[in-house]
């Protein structure tokens, strides 16, 4: 009897020493597909400028902008209200935040 209690304590003893040793691993590295810079087109340019910037960066800078204009929804924050300059972009009045990167994407080479 004595014998099985001490080999569960030595089980999970082992267990928690895995634990700590995956914690460990080191950060993740930035995918290179969104860190490629990528050219604006004239539409989406008017917002974030006309430089080649990567995807992260074009989608910092329109959450800049919709915040400064005021843009997002009042009931709805997860809404978008397009002004005239993010209309063509988006192609329509509202859009989720979610559609907003599937859409903005378009606009970029």
């Amino acid at each position: 009897m004595a014998t099985k209690k001490v080999t569960k304590k030595i089980v999970a003893k082992k267990a928690t020493k895995k634990k700590v040793a995956k914690k460990t691993k080191s950060k993740r590295k930035p995918n290179a597909a969104f860190m490629r810079p990528l050219t604006p087109s004239t539409a989406l340019a008017a917002v974030v400028g006309a430089k080649a910037i990567p995807r992260t960066q074009v989608v910092k800078k329109l959450w800049q902008y919709i915040r400064t204009h005021d843009l997002q929804d009042s009931k709805n924050r997860r809404n978008i209200n397009a002004d005239d300059k993010l209309r063509p972009i988006f192609g329509k009045g509202t859009v989720s935040m979610f559609e907003m990167t599937k859409l903005v994407s378009k606009h970029l080479r």
